[in-house]
């Protein structure tokens, strides 16, 4: 069991497709471990997105983030990290393939709908960064024997 580190973006509750993309997640055998709707601050978002900074896209990275609320997840499974990030498809949502999160509801890559952590440090930062242990779920999955 592996966990990552998943945020639904601005646009996610702006276009009312929360419902959507959390089943695509559970669906795929990945269960939600700890949830939080928040208002992200500036700050906390300029650290989380600190590796951009400097960028030209950086300025409008924070701004779109700031600019309504976000869903801050953890999410546990089986190669989380690999199956949750192929599973929201590449960033740009015209490479992003149909069946896949951007490639479904991508319209641009400015306004990206999902992050997803890149691998077992980044995962490990930034569920540092949104949650505390506490608000991390250990709970017995009814669907774990259909996936391992």
């Amino acid at each position: 069991m592996e966990r990552t580190f998943c945020m639904l973006k601005p646009g996610v509750l702006q276009r009312r497709i929360v419902g959507d993309v959390l089943t695509r997640i559970e669906r795929k055998g990945l269960r939600v471990c700890a949830i939080k709707l928040m208002q992200i601050p500036r700050a906390l978002c300029e650290q989380h997105y600190a590796e951009h900074e400097g960028r030209p896209f950086f300025p409008s990275l924070i701004e779109y983030m700031v600019s309504g609320p976000v869903i801050a997840m953890v999410i546990e499974g089986h190669d989380a990290i690999s199956t949750l990030r192929a599973l929201c498809g590449p960033t740009n949502p015209a490479e992003a393939s149909p069946g896949t999160i951007r490639g479904d509801y991508g319209v641009v890559t400015q306004k990206n709908i999902i992050h997803a952590s890149d691998g077992p440090e980044s995962a490990a930062r930034e569920i540092d960064l949104f949650f505390d242990a506490a608000e991390i779920v250990e709970y017995a999955d009814g669907n774990q024997s259909w996936i391992g």
